[in-house]
């Protein structure tokens, strides 16, 4: 069996890298690419793929967000996210809106190969430190921090407040309009019961979101 993957990422360099590594095996090829959010959304929505990997964080539209509408639309569908960051907010985030896996861009090759030859039986994949803490951090007697009710834009946001990016290098980062980005941050501030970045960063760095 072929296994024919997308793969979607803004950096070009990473995406030559994962080229090149799926090209040594003898059967995973790549059917396609995108640089950003919206490209891949709307080249994922013509099909031809078996497993698509995905960045998290995208420009324009969030990888987060491309995986959403996809799963909405299809939740057959099998895709694995990529990341840079090691916490677990993203990951949850992931599973929570159906991802079949979840990857940090610095995992060992042989488990990426074989994180979406799994995919593609139908398989999925979970660190085992993340599962653990899926099943006792979700149980009843547990409470869920405050910015587990923000969208996943919002919490990108958050987190970028709280390195001290200005909302004009917000939006250049996101490729969103600066207008967009205030409006980002009024929700965040209005759904974590804040009133300034002064207590956000705090909160950012009390939950450790940066780690």
């Amino acid at each position: 069996m072929i296994i024919k993957t997308f793969l979607a990422d803004d950096h070009r360099l990473f995406r030559d890298g994962l080229r090149r590594i799926l090209a040594e095996t003898a059967d995973i090829v790549v059917v396609g690419e995108a640089i950003d959010g919206l490209d891949a959304l709307k080249k994922m929505r013509l099909g031809g793929w078996d497993v698509a990997l995905l960045d998290v964080s995208m420009p324009g539209m969030s990888g987060l967000e491309v995986l959403k509408r996809i799963m909405d639309e299809d939740p057959k569908h099998r895709v694995l996210m990529l990341s840079t960051y090691h916490e677990d907010e993203y990951a949850i985030r992931a599973i929570r809106a159906g991802t079949s896996a979840y990857l940090t861009k610095n995992s060992p090759t042989d488990l990426l190969i074989s994180v979406i030859r799994r995919l593609a039986h139908g398989g999925r994949y979970i660190d085992p430190k993340l599962a653990e803490k899926l099943l006792f951090g979700l149980g009843p007697s547990s409470t869920m921090p405050r910015h587990s009710t923000l969208s996943n834009r919002e919490f990108d946001v958050l987190k970028l407040i709280a390195v001290g990016i200005s909302l004009t290098e917000i939006s250049q980062k996101l490729k969103l309009s600066a207008k967009t980005i205030s409006t980002y941050r009024a929700r965040v501030l209005e759904k974590m019961g804040m009133q300034n970045n002064a207590q956000l960063i705090r909160y950012v760095a009390e939950h450790k979101l940066l780690e």
